[in-house]
């Protein structure tokens, strides 16, 4: 068995990545739970437009992480097939996940002491989560082995540039990232944020742009100034936003030199925070100084 085939990249639903992308890359992921406030003991089942739809008709998603019991079962089943493992994670200060599966790693670490679980924190969100997750399936397909992957993940988390803007205040000030005062205000002056997600993994209000166009034109004003390799893929998401990611992958390869721009849907997980017309923007950089 060459080196890179003897170990599985693992990643979670908060990396947005799509069914066709996640098998392609030969990824495993671990879904985070999402339910609606008025159903708890149901699995919601809801994606794309349908979730959106729901949540703009007053419904209220909430979400969680995996328990212990999930991330067992998904280790276990790759330990006993004989491989290692490397699980990248949602952003620690943004859920439990990494934390969870640390404890997870210790326990079966001692069930299969023959066996290796490298769990790194991303730091990153949707498909910025996804975009590191794509570099480094890139990686292990040239062969790199699972410490020199470990080794690359630590090196590059920092260089995945984040940029949202989203299209209802209120959805922040229910998370916490917005005074209700703020929030009313901006909705009725028609202000969009635009927000980034810190070294640390937090998502930080960065600025506030008069206009929805507008706030699209900031993301791609960002990626214009910061963006160091424009060859490389550059991710868009949006929350049922078709039109406006359109317009900034346009944008993009029209006025500032992307070569290659991938769209793909932020997921419920995301998107319950969020709220529907969310649009994100990622891309390798120098540095996530705003």
């Amino acid at each position: 068995m060459k080196e890179h085939e003897s170990y599985v990249l693992v990643t979670d639903s908060a990396a947005d990545l799509s069914e066709t992308q996640i098998e392609r890359m030969g990824l495993v992921s671990v879904p985070l739970n999402v339910f609606m406030k008025d159903a708890p003991a149901m699995p919601c089942t809801l994606t794309g437009k349908e979730f959106y739809d729901a949540v703009r008709s007053g419904r209220t998603a909430c979400t969680s992480a995996a328990n212990l019991a999930r991330f067992r079962e998904t280790f276990g089943e790759i330990l006993r097939a004989g491989k290692d493992i490397l699980y990248l994670a949602f952003s620690s200060p943004l859920s439990c996940m990494c934390a969870t599966a640390r404890i997870a790693a210790e326990e079966m670490q001692a069930e299969y002491p023959d066996r290796r679980i490298i769990v790194i924190d991303t730091l990153c969100a949707s498909l910025g989560e996804g975009l590191l997750v794509y570099h480094a399936a890139e990686q292990k397909a040239k062969g790199l082995s699972l410490d020199e992957l470990a080794a690359y993940v630590e090196e590059n988390r920092l260089r995945l540039i984040h940029w949202f803007t989203v299209d209802d205040l209120m959805f922040l000030k229910r998370g916490g990232r917005l005074s209700a005062v703020s929030a009313i205000a901006g909705s009725l002056l028609g202000i969009k944020p635009v927000l980034h997600v810190s070294d640390e993994g937090k998502l930080v209000p960065v600025g506030k742009v008069r206009g929805r166009k507008n706030a699209i034109l900031e993301l791609a004003k960002r990626f214009a100034e910061e963006c160091t390799d424009k060859a490389s893929v550059v991710f868009i998401a949006h929350a049922d936003a078709h039109a406006d990611a359109s317009l900034l992958r346009d944008t993009l390869m029209q006025e500032h030199g992307a070569k290659h721009v991938v769209i793909g849907e932020i997921g419920p997980v995301i998107g319950a925070h969020a709220g529907p017309g969310t649009v994100a923007l990622f891309y390798l950089g120098e540095s996530r100084e705003a």
